[in-house]
């Protein structure tokens, strides 16, 4: 199981709709973790085809709980329970 950090700026969009297999915790507005066993590759492409043609996608792997603040109520208490 990887978790990746998905970044994408579409206003207004979000990936709570893509069918990732996978559970998915919103940190702010286009900024999501997302807990998978599908490869980098197949995971991006598929919020990539539910997003606007012209948006920005970065999607990077995280070896640990990352460190953040000021994220959505629920964030580190999800973080935590996957890390653990």
């Amino acid at each position: 199981m990887t978790i990746f950090l998905a970044y994408f700026d579409c206003a207004g969009a979000d990936i709570e709709g893509v069918e990732t297999a996978a559970p998915t915790c919103r940190l702010r507005d286009g900024l999501y973790l997302v807990q998978t066993d599908e490869t980098r590759s197949k995971i991006y492409h598929r919020i990539k085809r539910h997003l606007a043609p012209d948006a920005g996608l970065l999607m990077a792997p995280l070896a640990d709980a990352p460190k953040f603040k000021g994220m959505e109520p629920g964030a580190l208490k999800w973080v935590r329970a996957v890390f653990e």
